[in-house]
């Protein structure tokens, strides 16, 4: 396999010879296990890990390797290799973990389109779906939303949910799919291009890997079935894994995701959130927070029909979380200073002590 079947290009090779990395051979991370990587190269997979310099410099998760980067490694022994470097994201998906105070998750790295997938049965949420929206947008990935199950409902049914789901989707596609009889595969399959990079986004359930599996037309991913008890989607992927299609396309697997927390995304919400960020450019207070100020033209259509009060309920309910979430990471920081400037103190002061 190539590196350019990987999605290597110019640009990367560019770094790479600018910052002297011709030495070393270059590879994607495909899968992470606790700190360790498995990178994937022109010669084949390889065991890695960081080297001790990059480990340590680290000041957030955010430094490590993430599935999707690109990496300088030097192999050793057979199969196995340490991390030198890791190449400067094109971009990267990222969510908080919720109930982590502010601890982000990247989800993917150097992501060309996400497919947020969605089942349409017991955990159909459109809510969820401009959760998702919102933190493609915010990593300026272009989001393909897929539909599946369909072969699970009437075609009356299907048409009144792909409605609702555009009227909220903004311009972002959205495919009605079936795992089981592949309808819907032939539109899917001419948004796949060789080189290109996709993420699948979802909770647990929706058919995520079972997607990949037919895409791939291998048994790459275990697939299990929804509770009969919770009627909730069994986490069967623990990790992230990248695959290649056979139409030369790059496959990013996820862990299914029932909660996904907004990191930084305001921005996000503003491209999700289209129509209310139009509307609002008419409201007649400028700082207008769209919940019972006079003149908002928000409220207006609302009230008038044209805006579905859903949509400005999730706006809300998100933009309040990323605001609790900047807070938050201003605190954290705040403490982070606090504890830096009480340390040099204390090592200053035994420096004086010393006799």
């Amino acid at each position: 396999m190539t590196l350019e079947a990987l999605g290597y290009n110019d640009e990367l090779e560019h770094y790479r010879q600018e910052h002297h990395l011709d030495a070393f051979d270059v590879g994607r991370v495909v899968a992470e296990h606790k700190e360790r990587y498995a990178v994937r190269t022109a010669e084949g997979e390889f065991d890695a890990e960081l080297i001790g310099n990059l480990r340590f410099s680290a000041h957030e998760r955010a430094d490590f390797p993430a599935v999707g980067d690109w990496v300088a490694i030097q192999a050793y022994d057979e199969r196995k290799a340490l991390i030198h470097a890791v190449f400067p994201r094109k971009n990267r998906i990222e969510r908080r973990a919720v109930g982590k105070h502010g601890e982000e998750q990247i989800i993917a790295a150097n992501i060309d389109y996400a497919f947020i997938v969605q089942a349409v049965g017991w955990d159909f949420n459109v809510n969820r779906i401009e959760r998702y929206l919102a933190i493609c947008n915010v990593a300026n990935v272009a989001p393909i939303i897929l539909l599946n199950k369909i072969d699970l409902i009437g075609e009356p049914e299907l048409n009144t949910l792909v409605e609702s789901v555009r009227a909220r989707a903004g311009e972002a596609p959205v495919i009605p799919i079936s795992n089981e009889t592949r309808q819907g595969y032939p539109e899917l399959n001419e948004w796949i291009q060789p080189g290109k990079t996709y993420c699948l986004l979802g909770s647990s359930g929706v058919g995520k890997s079972t997607l990949i599996n037919n895409l791939s037309g291998r048994e790459l991913m275990k697939t299990n079935a929804i509770s009969e008890s919770t009627q909730k989607g069994r986490h069967v992927t623990s990790h992230r894994e990248l695959a290649v299609l056979p139409g030369g396309g790059i496959l990013i697997d996820n862990p299914g995701m029932r909660e996904v927390g907004l990191t930084d995304s305001a921005g996000g919400l503003e491209m999700a959130f289209s129509a209310i960020a139009e509307l609002a450019e008419d409201c007649k207070f400028k700082d207008c927070t769209h919940t019972k100020e006079p003149g908002c033209a928000v409220l207006a259509a609302v009230e008038s029909g044209d805006l579905d009060e859903k949509a400005l309920d999730n706006f809300l309910k998100m933009e309040r979380e990323q605001e609790h979430y900047g807070a938050t990471v201003a605190e954290r920081r705040r403490k982070d200073k606090a504890f830096g400037k009480m340390a040099k103190n204390i090592i200053k002061h035994k420096r004086k002590d010393k006799p």
